[in-house]
C-alpha cells in the first residue's frame, strides 16, 4: 500500500459515529424485511448494520429503496437463521432473504487479501485475480472497518445499527455527501483494476444522485477504459439495464461516451457515432429521442422494455447491412432482412448477453416496420391485432419523427388515426390505401388437371 492509501486507511481506525439526534435515518424509513433480518440477526449474537445505498439516501433526503445488510456473520450462518435465504455468488458469497417479492441482500463483513488466513489463501475457492488485477473471486471475511475499506465509494462507507440506532462514518461519507461528491476509496487506478465496473457506478451515482465525481477518481477513467473488455456480456446486460432502464438514459450515454466507454456496450453503434456523415447525425438523434423517451415513461411510472431501447440503438446498423447485402445479392426482401439480422445480433451479443426473450420482440419491432406499411386488404388488421403493435407503431412515430420523410409521416399520421376510429371507419381506411408498385395480386395457383391415364398416349 502506497503512502497516499496509508493516509487515506487511517481515517478507517476511527470513525465518524453520529448519534441518533445528529442523523435521519430512523426505523421507521426502513422496510419491515430489513428491520426483520437486522433484528434476528442481533438476537443471534452477530452485528448487523444497514449500509450503503439505505443510508446514503436518507442522508439525502431521497426515499430508499435498497436495504443492503453487512454483518460479521458467515453465509452459512446467515442461512441456519433464515429458511427463506438462497445463498448466490461466485465472485463473492451473498445471502438472499426472501420476502415475497422483496430481497434483503446481506453481505459478510469483507477482509483484506494480505490478512486473510493461512488456510483461506490456500483456498482456491476463496481468492483470485486475474492477470489484470481485476478480483474474480473475492470470499475473504473480516472487521467492519475493513468491510468499510473494501468498499467503493466514501458515500457507501456509511453504517447504521438498530441496536444503538448510530451511523458509522469510516471515510469521511457524510462529508461527501453533503457536498454531493463522488469518490473512491483507496488508489482509484487499483480499485479499477480491481473491479472495471466501478468505473460505470461511478458515472451512474454522479448522474442519479445529481453529484459531481471527484477529480482523482475520474481522472484514470479513459486510460483504463480498455479494462471494460475483461467483463463478461452477461454481467454487461445487468449492467445496461442499470445505466440505460433507470431514467437517466440520456446523461448517462453522454458521461459513457465522454469516458470512452459507451462502445464496451454497442460497438457497431459506437463506431458509427464517431463518423463524421449524414448517417452519424441521423443514428445520434435517433437514440437520443429513444432515450429520452425512455427516461420520460420510466420516471411516469409507465411500463418499458430494454428491447425496445437495444432496437433503437441498433435499427440504423441493421439498416446499413440490409444495404450492403441487397447490392451484393439476388434476395429476396425477408431473406435479406434475416441475414443481415443474423450479423447484427451475433456481433452485439459479443457485447451484452441479451436474453432470448428480449431478442425477440427487438425482431418483432423491426419486423412490424414493414408490415405496418403494407395496409392493403386484410394486412392493416393482422398488423395491428399483433401482440408488439404497440411496440411497432410507437417505433414508427420516431423513425417518422427524426427521418421527417413525407412517406414516414403520412404513414404515422395513418396508423395514429387508424386506432381512434370506429372499425367501420378502419375498413373504409383500407379501402382507400394504394396497392404498393409493383405490388400485384398474384393469381391462386390453379389446380393441374388429373391425368387421365386412359387417354394418354403409348410408345411402342
Amino acid at each position: 500500500m502506497n503512502k497516499k492509501n496509508k493516509a487515506a486507511s487511517a481515517t478507517f481506525e476511527q470513525p465518524i459515529i453520529l448519534t441518533r439526534d445528529q442523523h435521519p435515518v430512523s426505523r421507521q424509513l426502513l422496510s419491515p424485511s430489513a428491520l426483520k433480518v437486522l433484528y434476528r440477526l442481533n438476537k443471534s449474537g452477530f452485528d448487523a448494520y444497514l449500509v450503503g445505498g439505505g443510508v446514503r439516501d436518507i442522508l439525502l433526503g431521497l426515499e430508499p429503496k435498497d436495504f443492503d445488510i453487512a454483518t460479521n456473520a458467515t453465509p452459512d450462518e446467515i442461512k441456519a437463521l433464515f429458511r427463506n435465504c438462497r445463498l448466490i455468488g461466485r465472485r463473492f458469497r451473498l445471502a438472499h432473504i426472501v420476502f415475497g417479492r422483496e430481497i434483503i441482500e446481506v453481505a459478510t463483513f469483507r477482509g483484506h487479501h494480505d490478512s486473510a488466513s493461512d488456510k483461506e489463501k490456500s483456498c482456491k475457492k476463496t481468492s483470485k485475480q486475474s492477470e489484470h488485477g481485476m478480483l474474480l473471486r473475492d470470499n475473504i471475511y473480516g472487521t467492519i472497518d475493513e468491510d468499510a475499506e473494501r468498499r467503493d465509494f466514501t458515500i457507501n462507507a456509511l453504517y447504521y445499527s438498530t441496536k444503538d440506532f448510530k451511523v458509522y462514518d469510516f471515510a469521511n461519507g457524510v462529508q461527501d455527501v453533503n457536498d454531493r461528491v463522488i469518490r473512491l476509496i483507496g488508489d482509484p487506478e487499483t480499485r479499477y483494476r480491481e473491479d472495471p465496473v466501478r468505473m460505470l457506478r461511478a458515472i451512474r451515482f454522479a448522474t442519479k444522485l445529481d453529484m459531481t465525481i471527484s477529480d482523482g477518481t475520474k481522472a484514470p477513467i479513459k486510460e483504463l477504459s480498455s479494462l471494460m473488455a475483461n467483463i463478461p456480456a452477461a454481467r454487461m446486460f445487468e449492467e445496461f439495464l442499470k445505466m440505460f432502464i433507470s431514467g437517466k438514459a440520456v446523461a448517462n450515454f453522454e458521461q459513457l461516451r465522454h469516458y470512452n466507454l459507451f462502445g464496451y456496450f454497442f460497438p457497431a453503434v459506437d463506431q458509427a457515432l464517431n463518423q463524421d456523415s449524414d448517417e452519424q447525425a441521423l443514428l445520434l438523434a435517433f437514440i437520443m429521442l429513444a432515450m429520452g423517451n425512455t427516461d420520460k415513461r420510466i420516471n411516469n411510472d409507465q411500463r418499458v422494455t430494454p428491447a425496445f431501447l437495444f432496437a433503437a440503438m441498433l435499427w440504423y446498423p441493421l439498416q446499413k447491412h440490409i444495404q450492403q447485402i441487397k447490392v451484393t445479392s439476388q434476395l429476396t426482401p425477408q431473406d435479406v432482412f434475416f441475414a443481415a439480422l443474423n450479423e447484427v445480433m451475433p456481433e452485439q451479443q459479443r457485447s451484452i448477453a441479451i436474453p432470448k426473450r428480449f431478442q425477440a420482440v427487438i425482431k418483432d419491432i423491426w419486423i412490424l416496420q414493414d408490415k405496418l406499411e403494407r395496409r392493403e386488404g386484410k394486412r392493416a388488421f393482422k398488423a395491428f391485432e399483433h401482440p408488439k403493435f404497440r411496440a411497432g407503431y410507437d417505433f414508427l412515430l420516431l423513425r417518422a419523427q427524426i427521418e421527417a420523410t413525407p412517406e414516414l409521416e403520412e404513414l404515422a399520421k395513418w396508423w395514429t388515426d387508424f386506432q381512434e376510429v370506429s372499425n367501420d371507419g378502419r375498413v373504409q381506411m383500407v379501402k382507400t390505401v394504394k396497392a404498393p408498385q409493383g405490388g400485384k395480386r398474384r393469381n391462386p395457383k390453379r389446380r393441374r388437371k388429373p391425368t387421365n391415364q386412359s387417354n394418354a398416349k403409348t410408345v411402342d
